[in-house]
């Protein structure tokens, strides 16, 4: 078995509603009446080599589903979709700052597979001290929820297709049990042992934050953490659709409760993942969001300027659990 990783820190209590996930907003239908059997309890919480093996079952029914090759190429950073076909001028200068730090601008590209050439060179990618990393959170129970063991599939599926080692991986949820966090461990990612409130910063590494049906504040947070041209063209975000977002809150609340958002709107990218039935539940109102370097400068200054840390002390429903402070009693 791994070596034991510190079980995260306690978090406050929450009002009791059906959620999988404490990071987690509601579904769009979680308002409606619900039938008896609509949506099933979870399942009792087996033991790590009988969630190991569940794993591995979301995984196989993932790859040959029609949702998962498409999926994988819309998320990958190395993809078309989302790099453009001709590694875009665009594109490059996203990247030139952080790349040019490495042993060059040629061999920086072929780690990242921005190749201008169709096909590629086919060489085995460059060893690089500045990889591509990725940040999770909010998975929730995998061990008990097929729901969340898919997501947790995906990702897996997802890092290998990007060729990014599950050791540049962090993964945090409040909700982890023990065997999860052992599990999780077991699997070569890395448990954070405490509650960021989604505050990460890339520190000038390109960054995939895998975020299914986080609150909303927890983008908002990651936001503010990068808020500055240089951080935010190295971030992608698979997560919660900001389209969604902004058609589904009242223009005041979204610049009042979550302004970073607000503010970046007009300048990302966004490609919704592909809906399938069998996978609706999982990825439903899931994109890919990625923040071109040209748009970001377009920006006025003093925007850039403005970096009050989000506090939420009025927002009513905030989806999310606050870090506790050191002297705020375990409940």
């Amino acid at each position: 078995m791994a070596a034991t990783v510190a079980a995260p820190e306690p978090w406050r209590a929450v009002a009791p509603r059906k959620k999988r996930s404490a990071g987690r907003r509601p579904r769009r239908d979680e308002g409606r009446v619900r039938g008896p059997q609509t949506e099933p309890e979870p399942e009792p919480e087996p033991d790590g080599e009988a969630v190991l093996r569940r794993l591995r079952e979301a995984e196989e029914d993932l790859q040959i589903s029609d949702f998962c090759s498409s999926a994988l190429d819309l998320c990958c950073p190395c993809s078309d979709h989302i790099w453009g076909n001709d590694l875009s001028e665009t594109i490059t200068q996203c990247l030139r700052k952080q790349l040019e730090q490495l042993q060059g601008l040629t061999e920086a590209l072929q780690i990242l597979k921005l190749s201008s050439s169709p096909g590629g060179s086919g060489e085995p990618p460059v060893t690089s001290p500045f990889p591509v990393t990725c940040v999770c959170y909010g998975l929730g129970n995998f061990a008990s929820c097929a729901t969340a063991r898919s997501q947790l599939a995906f990702m897996l599926l997802f890092l290998e297709k990007c060729q990014i080692p599950r050791g540049h991986c962090w993964v945090y949820d409040p909700l982890f049990s023990r065997t999860e966090v052992s599990v999780l461990t077991a699997l070569g990612v890395t448990v954070l042992s405490e509650n960021e409130e989604g505050k990460r910063s890339v520190q000038g590494r390109p960054t995939v934050f895998y975020m299914p049906h986080c609150g909303t504040a927890l983008y908002n947070n990651l936001l503010w953490s990068n808020w500055s041209v240089d951080a935010l063209s190295r971030v992608l975000i698979i997560g919660n659709s900001f389209r969604g977002l902004k058609e589904r809150l009242l223009t005041r609340i979204l610049q009042k409760n979550y302004p970073y958002i607000a503010k970046i709107l007009k300048s990302l990218e966004e490609f919704p993942l592909p809906q399938t039935p069998r996978y609706m539940d999982t990825f439903n109102d899931t994109s890919v969001h990625w923040f071109p370097l040209l748009k970001l400068e377009g920006l006025p200054r003093d925007l850039w300027a403005s970096r009050e840390e989000p506090d939420y002390q009025d927002c009513e429903d905030l989806e999310i659990i606050r870090k506790q402070t050191d002297s705020a009693q375990p409940v």
